[in-house]
């Protein structure tokens, strides 16, 4: 059993065969590997989730369907056992065969002074060594999906779709390095008008009727402590925080001390010779 033989026939059966898909190769992939392992004897024993696993298909209703159209278009022939406990038997079938080879009369001989680029040219004009022959000593292998040389248009598509995306991630870093500066410029801002100076404190405070001492030490005591409300949180209206502290300033001051020594004053003189 020549296997690559066997493979060959197989995919030159695919190229013509417009009913398979994907799936129905990946399967027969698999039933041959399985066919591999067993030295190639019929029929071999498979078993449905290890076929699934190698041919890659998640689902049972694929998987019995593509080894049914395998089965119906001749590729294999399949007996289910209907036994969880017994696998189902495959036999699988020698495209060997089918490769025709080459008579000796038709085979090319190379000219010893014969450019190669002519015998090329040749090979591709002759389509009856690319059919399915081969000769007696090599299998031909044909070409499934021919590769083509991209020509100068698709050339150039790849390269201005290289720069057009070029072109967006620099206007994209461009873009956020813009943002980035707004944020930034707009947070020192608010920074500022969150510190302000101790002429705009005293001018505020002598606005709303407080003495410059007031204000020298509500800036003195916020500098101090780095303009955080709290100790943690920073200050965003250094205004409202200025209310607060001459709502507040009528608090820590100093009330006035009765006079005691009024209060040690008799209103009537007392008569201290008569008994208590």
């Amino acid at each position: 059993m020549n296997y690559i033989k066997h493979l060959t026939g197989f995919f030159e059966k695919v190229a013509t065969d417009k009913t398979l898909n994907p799936t129905h190769v990946s399967l027969y992939i698999a039933l041959f590997q399985f066919w591999n392992c067993n030295r190639f004897k019929n029929p071999i024993s498979i078993s449905r989730d290890e076929i699934m696993r190698i041919s890659k298909i998640s689902s049972k209703a694929t998987y019995h369907k593509c080894l049914k159209n395998l089965h119906s278009l001749g590729y294999i022939n399949y007996e289910p056992s209907f036994n969880p406990f017994k696998g189902s038997h495959v036999y699988l079938f020698n495209f060997a065969d089918d490769l025709k080879p080459i008579p000796k009369s038709e085979k090319t001989t190379i000219p010893k002074n014969e450019p190669i680029s002519s015998l090329a040219t040749e090979q591709v004009t002759d389509k009856s060594y690319t059919s399915k022959e081969t000769s007696s000593e090599q299998a031909l292998v044909p070409y499934i999906n021919n590769t083509n040389t991209p020509n100068n248009s698709n050339n150039l598509n790849v390269v201005n779709l290289g720069e057009q995306a070029k072109k967006i991630e620099e206007d994209q870093f461009i873009l956020k390095k813009t943002e980035d500066l707004k944020k930034e410029k707009s947070s020192a801002k608010k920074e500022k008008e969150a510190k302000p100076t101790i002429e705009k404190v005293k001018s505020y405070f002598l606005e709303k009727n407080y003495p410059e001492l007031e204000a020298q030490k509500f800036f003195n005591y916020f500098k101090s402590v780095g303009w955080l409300v709290g100790g943690k949180t920073p200050m965003v209206n250094w205004h409202a925080a200025a209310q607060n502290w001459m709502l507040n300033a009528s608090k820590f001051i100093p009330n006035t001390e009765p006079n005691r020594s009024k209060q040690l004053n008799a209103t009537t003189e007392k008569d201290y010779s008569e008994p208590l």
